[in-house]
């Protein structure tokens, strides 16, 4: 289920074994969080960089939530799969004969590769979509939109799936259902994410009873454009790697008065700290300054970005590009194993849809892509692991679980959405703000009624009202674990927890159902769950 980097990556090693493999995207082919992933793919590649400076960025950016041990997979297996990436065709930019490399914010060394200037991942994606496309084991199938998982006997055996193109609901029984979906970004009113990025595998998870993690960490990014009638088009953290500067509407620059390393902060602390600037001055904005580029420069380097805010009447070579922090990541998702594994037998997760442990609290910039591909594949090389000797259950299908919101009642819905989860559960959280968040959240998602599949196309639409609902699932359990969390560290901020508290909180939150408590995951090295109400 997705057709993004993870998905791909994951059919492609499972058909390389003989699987026949149901590549399943609910628009077309490159509709995805990888076909606008701008900045680059962070790798240990260059000769000034190391596997273990790596390791050591994304610990520190993780903010002490972090498995070692996947953290150990990500860094280690991630130049063997750019190579590979290579031979298949990808064209990374090039300085001469040698692989360029930039910096971003939190990294320690220039180790983020990137294609076409800012369009890494639409690369990315046409390399493996070539490679996918001499694999006859692959079947695509667009605009068939996942439903609910079939879990027959405790195992997933499949899934329940919507053919936009007849209106029609199928069954389609699989050995193995990988979850590659994306994220959930569209929850919030103000996002980079594409319209896809509603959290359905989340949802569809959450509602057969897999294990979610982490669900509090939610990353806004920085820096998205902000002019009247645009899009909030993402403004890649790689222009503050070439030295862009934040300054506050009125032209001063705060950034160094926040933290030693300034615009190269983390995400989080630089988010913030553009929050407070816009309370302190009053404003709705602050200014990205890449003035001191020239426009051959920029337009060579960013042709996406540069154009883009031509279009909106921003010159980057004359003048500060005015910007908004914006929901775009999230860091928490299905709990899987190292090797994509979910908590349900047949069920497998990989790229933002999942959590490894590999993020932590907080996402070390341009980690994402290499995720998806490192992870990706071992999800697909699980599933023919596992799948050996594994039978089909019998043919009796398990109930819908899923609600669909009413056609008409999805403007309100939506509305009411984003007002609780920008509100109490965006860049800074408080606990009645939330708790009254969670409340109307889950009021909304309980007013929906049962998702007829006979009906689908009359009163409860198909996709949108589906949609929709899971929308609001995935707030509630945003909501639910923020609450939990009573301290601040990374992306999770709570002015009325402002500091930081290992005793309790130095490990992971896990979901399981609507009415389980919250329980404890271990750190890497070891020890006994404890389950806490």
């Amino acid at each position: 289920m997705g057709s993004g980097v993870a998905g791909l990556r994951a059919a492609i090693e499972a058909a390389a074994v003989g699987l026949g493999v149901a590549l399943l995207a609910k628009d077309s082919a490159h509709d995805s969080n990888t076909d606008v992933a701008q900045g680059g793919v962070a790798v240990a590649l260059s000769d000034d960089d190391q596997v273990d400076l790596h390791s050591t960025d994304t610990l520190a950016a993780g903010d002490g939530l972090c498995d070692e041990r996947a953290v150990s997979v990500l860094v280690g297996e991630g130049p063997g799969c750019i190579t590979q990436l290579i031979d298949w065709g990808a064209r990374f930019d090039r300085e001469g004969t040698r692989l360029a490399f930039t910096r971003e914010a939190a990294h320690s060394a220039r180790r983020i590769l990137h294609a076409h200037g800012d369009a890494t991942g639409r690369e990315i994606l046409r390399a493996l979509w070539v490679r996918a496309s001499v694999l006859p084991e692959i079947t695509f199938h667009p605009h068939t939109f996942s439903v609910d998982l079939w879990i027959e006997e405790g195992v997933c055996q499949g899934l329940l799936a919507l053919d936009e193109s007849t209106g029609r609901a199928r069954l389609l029984r699989s050995r193995a259902v990988v979850l590659a979906t994306g994220g959930l970004g569209r929850i919030y009113r103000e996002t980079t994410n594409p319209p896809q990025a509603t959290g359905d595998g989340i949802a569809i998870a959450w509602r057969a009873g897999a294990l979610l993690r982490d669900m509090e960490f939610i990353q806004f990014h920085p820096t998205a454009l902000h002019v009247a009638g645009a899009p909030r088009f993402l403004l890649s953290e790689a222009l503050r790697g070439e030295g862009g500067v934040l300054r506050s509407a009125d032209g001063r620059r705060f950034m160094l008065d926040v933290d030693p390393r300034a615009e190269l902060a983390p995400r989080d602390v630089v988010a913030r700290a553009i929050v407070r600037e816009m309370r302190r001055a009053g404003s709705d904005h602050v200014l990205l300054d890449m003035t001191h580029r020239d426009a051959a420069f920029l337009q060579k380097r960013f042709p996406l970005i540069y154009a883009t805010c031509l279009r909106h009447g921003v010159d980057l070579a004359r003048a500060p590009v005015p910007v908004v922090p914006a929901a775009h990541y999230a860091m928490g998702g299905v709990a899987t194993d190292l090797w994509g594994r979910a908590s349900i037998p047949g069920l497998y997760a990989a790229g933002e849809v999942a959590c490894t442990g590999v993020h932590g609290a907080n996402r070390l910039a341009s980690n994402s892509l290499l995720e998806g591909l490192v992870f990706g594949a071992r999800a697909g090389l699980a599933v023919r692991d596992d799948g050996e000797g594994r039978a089909w259950a019998g043919s009796g299908a398990s109930p819908v679980r899923a609600r669909a919101c009413r056609i008409r009642e999805i403007p309100e819905t939506l509305r009411r959405l984003h007002d609780a989860t920008w509100n109490a559960l965006g860049i800074e959280r408080e606990e009645t703000a939330m708790r009254d968040a969670a409340l109307r959240l889950r009021d909304l998602r309980d007013a929906m009624p049962e998702a007829d599949m006979a009906a689908m196309g009359e009163d409860h639409p198909a996709r949108p009202g589906l949609e929709a609902s899971n929308m609001v699932s995935v707030a509630a359990l945003v909501a639910r674990a923020a609450l939990w969390r009573r301290e601040s560290r990374g992306a999770h901020h709570r002015v009325d927890f402002p500091a930081r508290d290992d005793g309790r909180f130095g490990r992971s939150a896990v979901i399981s159902g609507d009415e389980e408590p919250v329980e404890m995951v271990p750190p890497a090295s070891g020890g006994e769950a404890e389950r806490v109400r």
